[in-house]
């Protein structure tokens, strides 16, 4: 396990963008280009608060989304790791969208079959 990492983030707070959502984005796209690496222990969610002027529970919140997203993974005594992203960024993004809708799936009470016609109805309407 490596060091948690210094990270480099920039959170508007004032603007339209809500900062979970700004802090989630950035730490994805530093994973998805590979500048953040699997096993890459994030800092814990009180100093990157402190260092970004941020309530807890944004950075929390940012750190729930990456593990929705399969980006990191919350882990007893070494904190947030990353623990995935490598291999082609933009197959990786897509699996974390993948990720995000599955999670809004299942939290409205569909199931899977659900979460697969709707995909596949996406990808006929797009065909045309």
């Amino acid at each position: 396990m490596t060091e948690a990492r210094v990270l480099e983030i920039v959170v508007a707070v004032d603007g339209p963008v809500p900062p979970y959502e700004q802090i989630r984005s950035q730490i994805a796209e530093l994973v998805h280009n590979g500048a953040l690496a699997e096993g890459d222990r994030l800092p814990t969610v009180r100093a990157l608060a402190a260092d970004l002027g941020v309530a807890a529970g944004t950075v929390a919140r940012a750190y729930t989304e990456l593990e929705t997203d399969g980006l990191v993974e919350g882990r007893r005594r070494f904190g947030t790791v990353v623990t995935g992203g490598s291999g082609d960024p933009a197959r990786a993004r897509l699996r974390a969208a993948a990720n995000r809708l599955i999670s809004a799936a299942r939290a409205d009470g569909l199931d899977d079959d659900a979460v697969l016609t709707a995909v596949q109805g996406a990808l006929e309407d797009r065909r045309g």
